[in-house]
């Protein structure tokens, strides 16, 4: 029996911490890999989160906390093989000001030609990691319902989070695949904002993925006349798990099995407007209870109050609030998790307990 997929899951996904000192040249190390998606959080000032990639490249920006389009900014020299080196920009290097960065691995560019011998009907180009189940997808869109696009992965996607690189007739959001949502192909959240889950079948055009191809249907927010974005994810085992929990509204929470000892977790409550997107990592707050929580829908700082308190255990996470974000009682949840060990390696070492 195989117990996962990948024995080192920072080989291809990690957290980095840092502290700003304002110059030029603040080299940041200890990421692992050359990263191809790094999402940088001011901690300790209200500063949007930074979402940066190899595909549209190193100083192309966009925030996950608003509609803007993405932005050039002088922000990293090009990734290196064990993190990046920061220009003196405030937003990700302000003198004294504490920052988390979330880092993941893609690294194989491809090309398609759907009028040539490709796959679906835009091009597409990106860059994508199979072992991991990741990749990243530009493609430009053309508002007809039915069009399909090449993701670059030999399995269907569970996750595919989209943005328009440039407004078309106005701002347009994050927009949200997820296979936890009750009926993902015709229903959809905002990454942005906190929305609760929308029926909105002209996102995806009412299909699921393929093996080879998301489908996309006449809505700006995945498929309008401009640049658009998209990071796409499937799930490995032993190192990544998307799935849905009902909250029990206890502070002995609901326990979500994972299979692996969470690094990094993004949750939302999908039946409640007003809940935002949490994100937990085990290297901010490197033992239990943590409630180190930023979110991915605001630039608020860092909140460490008790009604984001979460167990890390070595094979998933465990709620320990009553707080209806995380855990609203008879309410569906949806999370992204990635690992920071398996919870037993392909030569049968078990995981630690924090």
């Amino acid at each position: 029996m195989a117990y996962t997929d990948i024995d080192k899951p920072s080989d291809y996904f990690n957290t980095t911490l840092y502290t700003g000192n304002g110059g030029n040249g603040h080299t940041i190390s200890g990421v692992g890999f050359q990263s191809d998606l790094t999402w940088l959080k001011s901690r300790s000032n209200a500063i949007s989160h930074m979402w940066i990639d190899s595909v549209r490249g190193v100083n192309t920006v966009i925030n996950s906390n608003t509609t803007d389009p993405e932005t050039t900014f002088n922000c990293l020299d090009p990734w290196n093989s064990d993190g990046f080196v920061l220009s003196n920009n405030t937003n990700f290097n302000g003198d004294g000001v504490t920052f988390a960065s979330w880092n993941w691995k893609a690294g194989t560019s491809f090309t398609n030609d759907a009028s040539g011998t490709g796959i679906g009907s835009l091009d597409s180009t990106g860059s994508v990691n199979d072992t991991a189940g990741f990749s990243i997808v530009s493609y430009t869109g053309n508002t007809t319902a039915g069009a399909t696009i090449k993701h670059g992965l030999s399995t269907k996607p569970d996750v595919i989070i989209c943005k328009a690189r440039q407004n078309s007739g106005g701002a347009i959001e994050w927009v949200v695949y997820h296979k936890g949502i009750s009926t993902p192909q015709n229903n959809t959240l905002t990454l942005n904002s906190t929305a609760a889950k929308v029926d909105r079948t002209i996102a995806w055009n009412d299909t699921a993925p393929t093996s080879s191809v998301f489908s996309v249907g006449t809505w700006v927010g995945t498929n309008a006349q401009v640049p658009m974005i998209a990071y796409v994810f499937s799930e490995k085992q032993g190192y990544s798990k998307f799935n849905s929990y009902v909250g029990n509204g206890n502070v002995d929470g609901t326990f979500c099995y994972c299979g692996f000892k969470p690094a990094f977790i993004l949750q939302k409550n999908t039946a409640r407007a007003g809940s935002g997107w949490g994100v937990f990592d085990a290297t901010r707050t490197p033992t239990n209870v943590s409630k180190g929580m930023l979110i991915a829908s605001s630039n608020a700082v860092e909140d460490t109050s008790d009604a984001s308190r979460v167990d890390f255990l070595s094979n998933g996470f465990k709620w320990r609030t009553t707080d209806n974000w995380f855990n609203d009682n008879g309410a569906e949840h949806i999370f992204m998790a990635f690992a920071e060990n398996p919870f037993t390696t392909s030569t049968g070492i078990p995981a630690t307990a924090r």
